[in-house]
Parts: C-alpha cells; structure tokens; sequence
C-alpha cells in the first residue's frame, strides 16, 4: 500500500491529454493551495500575507508542470474570490502562473538546497514586483502599490524558508 503524502505517477509528467487522474491530481492541490492562501491570512497594505506560495514551490517540485501550474493559478485566484479581493483575480493568476514557471525553471529539476533557494527567493521577488505593479496600477497610485512591497517580499522569505523545511518531509514520506 502507498502512503506518500503526494504521489504523482511518472507517466503524468508526459501526458498530452487530461486524465482522471491528473485532473483529480489537479483538483486536490487546488485544494491545498487555496486552503494555505486562505486560512493563515495576515493583514498587509493592499492584501494579505499567507503560507500559499510554499505550498506552489513545493508542488513545482514534485508534481508534474501542468498540474503545479494549474493548481498555483486557480487555488490562489479562488483564494481572492472567496477572500474579498475579486479585483486580485486576474493579476493572481498572471503573477501565480510566472511565480511557478520561474521556481520550475531555475530549479532545473534538481533538488539541490541552494539552487532551489534561489529559485524561490527569485520566484518571490518576481511575486513583490508583480503584486506591487499591479497595485499601483489597480488603485492609481505608485506610494500604494509600493506600501505593499516590504510585507510581499517578508512573505516570500517565509513561504521559502517554509517550504525548503518541509521538503525533506515529504520526500521522506514519499520514499516510505
């Protein structure tokens, strides 16, 4: 019996088609991402600061790309319509999507602690600047986007730092 806290059958990472699989895989990561986005909410300027962006680094680790993107754009766009920001949705899912694109990239497939370190922190700092233009775009104001900016970025550093601590966790569980 397997009991890996996330198990992502190899054969997803080259599919072309939607599976029931893949799209329950899909679904339940969803799931997790808007929960983690949701529920530890911390007041910032213009939003709020949660742990969502680590759950997004992990599943760019161990998923297969489609299904981590997908479940990055929709769990934290979801997160903002429930939440009371539905002006957030599209500039989530565009900042989200390249958030997981860059952490994937740069990672190169590697877990390595440094490289995937850097990934993340310049994953976050793409996050800070996405979020920071499109407030200042959104309420017409660069001092409004910009006072979001210090509490994005904290947030980045702790969403990576909280993800590189459970990733040997979980990649203890999935080896049991």
């Amino acid at each position: 019996m397997n009991t890996n806290i996330i198990h992502a059958p190899k054969d997803l990472s080259h599919q072309t088609k939607w599976t029931t699989q893949s799209i329950c895989l899909t679904a339940v990561m969803t799931a997790l991402v808007f929960l983690t986005t949701f529920v530890p909410r911390i007041p910032i300027p213009l939003g709020y600061a949660h742990l969502g962006d680590a759950a997004i680094f992990l599943l760019v680790l161990l998923l297969p790309k489609r299904p981590a993107f997908l479940a990055a754009c929709l769990g934290s766009a979801l997160s903002d319509l429930l939440g009371g920001f539905p002006l957030w949705i599209l500039p989530t899912i565009l900042i989200k999507f390249v958030m997981a694109w860059i952490a994937w990239k740069l990672n190169g497939g590697a877990v390595n602690l440094l490289r995937t370190a850097a990934a993340f922190l310049l994953a976050s700092l793409w996050m800070t600047v996405g979020y920071t233009a499109f407030g200042a775009l959104l309420y017409n104001s660069l001092s409004a986007g910009l006072a979001s900016a210090p509490g994005l970025f904290l947030e980045g550093i702790v969403n990576t730092a909280a993800a590189l601590l459970l990733l040997p966790v979980i990649n203890r569980a999935r080896q049991n």
